[in-house]
């Protein structure tokens, strides 16, 4: 038998004279296709702009109408409280006006906001947000803002109706440049928590008309006539700061470090609010 016979297919013989080499063997071929990094995760404020954006397209769309309910709910409020309250610059005719108009603010950034997110939860909705490499804080404050931002129209129309119904200087309304972001991160952050935090959407949605409901009975009346008990539960509302930086400017000679300490306050709420939403997305998201 020959030598070149006997070589196996692994070593190929190569003659050179009286010396035998072997082939060097081909490298090993991997059939597995190379994988792609992952693209960077998107930066917090073009992530918030982004859901910003979707968040208030998607209310102008669906929450119009509630808008509109919010808004002559308000209304209706002023005029059956016209009946047993005088006009002018009095203590009950500046808290049915601010109350009245905060809670145009409390009806979608709490109620509705605390609808949404347990809706969410329930149907499985937190699982398309988590696929999106969006920071979780870019999720709650984007739509946080935009449900506040939904407020504006309400709150204005309200304020200015108010303030020519019960007869009350109307210099100072440009106070709500801050009364609604800041009193609408306050309440939207906690109906955005409510949401996340509760076990079951019935729940939720029972916890944002509860929030409702505290804001609407408690700032539409002023404190000194209310019970001790009930005066400190009304300065646990978040809305009851906003009320009273916005009721303080239809005084003749407003008191502008009252309200500036009354946003101060509101502000200090929203941040925290927020916060706890921020980790109650987290929470909820992971499970």
């Amino acid at each position: 038998m020959s030598t070149a016979a006997s070589a196996t297919p692994e070593e190929t013989a190569v003659e050179d004279g009286s010396v035998r080499t072997s082939a060097p063997r081909p490298a090993p071929r991997h059939d597995r296709p190379a994988v792609a990094p992952l693209a960077p995760g998107a930066g917090l404020w073009p992530a918030l702009a982004a859901v910003y954006r979707a968040q208030l397209s998607r209310a102008r769309v669906a929450r119009i109408p509630l808008l509109f309910v919010a808004t002559f709910q308000s209304l209706g409020i002023m005029i059956l409280m016209r009946g047993v309250v005088d006009g002018g610059p009095g203590d009950e005719a500046r808290a049915v006006v601010a109350g009245s108009s905060v809670l145009v603010v409390a009806f979608v950034a709490l109620n509705l906001l605390a609808q949404y997110f347990g809706q969410l939860r329930a149907s499985g909705g937190l699982d398309h947000y988590a696929t999106l490499p969006v920071p979780p804080t870019a999720v709650v404050l984007g739509a946080a803002g935009a449900y506040a931002s939904f407020t504006v129209p309400g709150v204005v129309v309200t304020a200015v109706a108010g303030a020519v119904l019960y007869q009350l200087p109307l210099g100072g309304l440009w106070v709500l440049i801050a009364v609604v972001p800041l009193a609408g991160a306050a309440l939207a952050g906690l109906g955005a928590a409510c949401g996340l935090l509760a076990p079951r959407q019935e729940l939720a949605t029972l916890c944002g008309q509860l929030g409702m409901s505290a804001a609407l009975l408690l700032g539409v009346l002023p404190a000194d006539g209310l019970p001790e008990a009930v005066r400190w539960t009304r300065d646990l509302l978040p809305s009851t700061y906003g009320v009273e930086a916005l009721a303080a400017t239809f005084e003749p000679s407003p008191s502008w470090g009252s309200v500036a300490a009354d946003l101060g306050v509101c502000a200090v709420v929203g941040v925290v609010a927020l916060a706890v939403a921020t980790w109650a997305y987290r929470r909820a998201a992971v499970r």
